[in-house]
């Protein structure tokens, strides 16, 4: 192999080296590679297990929720307002709740915010049972569950690198995503039948007990002390410090902006307007709704697997313009697509690019960034990315609605809707085309002067990595066995 073939892995180990702050799980020595992979690492494997299940419950849900509103007050506005209680306390509180993850014991915080989730859908079975389970009870509980969700993110992120080496966090982050998306096929599934049959109350009693499993499982993993110099510092010093740190350096920054696009120009538009897909573009109703769904997450899933077929030497700083590239066209293709077959067949395609968009991303902020400053630079992301889609669905529907205008009833047309995401779409592969041409080696530590630092625009060059690529001997200068060199 020559030196250029190894630039990738030499940065990646830089950019380790300098989180000596860091004590995340070392390599066993003699560690060998096993059927079970990251799953080999016992808190993690626990942990894993106990979010699958906690996440299924957390879909099933929604599902409740979702339904026990819209059946109760039929209006969009008071959906909006379910949304902005479930999401906005991220937002306004996502930078806060990263500097108190770097302050306290990351363990106790995760169980804590875990048990008030399940103190909240405790709530929800008793109100739902009682017929108390009103639109003000559903979205101040669910405010409640927002705000301790702004909380359990960073502490949720920053984990998983205690839990398995350094040289697979990808990897297990890459596993978090499926275990997320398999969820969101199974969840919404199970959730709509049994709630059909038993109503909502049982989602919420499963979701309730479901929190049990994961509690367990963190409580058995290592303590996480708080950071010494966090604490002596000033919360508004240590935002100060993550943002800096965030801006300043090219392959953060760079991560960020990658996040921001997708947000913006992808995860609003598409997630929000789904149901006018499905209602004004192709007629259908509801469980042509929860079928796009369901395909997202089977491509999700089926995208996370992929993601092992992917070579090692493939640099990040290419494969994440070339993810975002995908998302959008994969995106405008379904916007464009005339009937639910080919959509629902699309959002294979769309589920793909999203995950892999995603979990290379954060793979990267991950390894960039020490875990003295993770959870503050974490919640920075988890902020604009929550604060981003909304303004990407507005962006969507003005769009959409300034060149094919509203129906009689004052609603966007089918074709608004297909309009607004699909010029969004178009834009962010057109992103994604440049970010790939003109690509930032310092996504994956390559300094300015190292082996492999080349920001030659080239498209060709950006889509195949060929100067990263192992060579391959000649075969003439193959050495034949018992055969000396001259």
């Amino acid at each position: 192999m020559d030196k250029g073939a190894t630039q990738v892995e030499e940065a990646a180990a830089r950019a380790v080296e300098l989180m000596t702050d860091a004590p995340g799980l070392p390599e066993p020595p003699g560690d060998r590679p096993s059927r079970l992979g990251v799953l080999r690492h016992r808190h993690f494997r626990n942990v894993w297990f106990g979010a699958f299940g906690s996440s299924i419950g957390t879909w099933m849900e929604s599902v409740g929720v979702q339904w026990l509103m819209a059946e109760q007050t039929g209006s969009a506005r008071m959906m909006a307002y379910l949304a902005i209680a479930q999401l906005g306390p991220t937002f306004v509180l996502g930078l806060f709740a990263g500097v108190v993850a770097d302050r306290v014991d990351r363990k106790r915080m995760l169980i804590v915010t875990q048990a008030i989730m399940m103190l909240v859908a405790t709530a929800l079975m008793i109100t739902s049972w009682t017929g108390h389970a009103t639109p003000p009870v559903l979205i101040g509980l669910m405010a409640l569950h927002g705000i301790t969700m702004a909380f359990n993110i960073p502490a949720w992120q920053v984990q998983t690198p205690r839990l398995v080496p350094r040289a697979e966090l990808a990897r297990a982050i890459a596993l978090n995503g499926l275990q997320f998306n398999l969820a969101r096929v199974v969840g919404p599934a199970l959730g709509g039948i049994l709630m059909a049959k038993f109503g909502p109350t049982i989602l919420f009693a499963i979701n309730t007990a479901s929190f049990l499993g994961v509690i367990v499982a963190i409580s058995k993993t290592p303590n996480v002390p708080p950071l010494v110099d966090a604490i002596r510092r000033s919360a508004i010093a240590e935002i100060r410090e993550a943002l800096s740190w965030t801006f300043r350096n090219k392959g953060p920054l760079c991560v960020f902006i990658g996040l921001v696009l997708i947000s913006i120009l992808a995860g609003g538009p598409l997630l929000r307007m789904l149901p006018l897909f499905v209602s004004e573009v192709y007629g259908a109703g509801e469980k042509s709704y929860g079928l796009l769904l369901a395909m997202m997450g089977l491509g999700a899933v089926g995208g996370a697997l992929a993601l092992k077929l992917i070579p090692d030497w493939y640099p990040r700083h290419h494969f994440i313009p070339l993810s975002i590239a995908g998302s959008g066209a994969s995106m405008l293709a379904f916007a464009v697509a005339p009937t639910l077959a080919i959509g629902s067949a699309l959002m294979l395609a769309v589920g793909v690019f999203w995950i892999w968009t995603f979990n290379t991303s954060m793979a990267a902020m991950q390894l960039l960034v020490g875990d003295r400053m993770r959870g503050r630079v974490m919640a920075i992301l988890n902020t604009v990315i929550f604060g981003a889609a909304p303004l990407g669905a507005l962006l969507a529907a003005e769009i959409g609605i300034g060149i094919a205008g509203r129906s009689s009833d004052g609603d966007p047309t089918g074709r608004a809707v297909q309009f607004g995401v699909g010029i969004l779409s178009g834009v962010l592969c057109i992103a994604g085309v440049v970010m790939l041409s003109w690509r930032t080696p310092e996504v994956d530590g390559i300094e300015r002067g190292e082996p492999g630092y080349d920001r030659r625009p080239g498209l060709w060059n950006g889509l195949t990595a060929r100067g990263h690529r192992p060579a391959r001997r000649p075969p003439s200068l193959e050495q034949a066995p018992g055969e000396e060199l001259t």
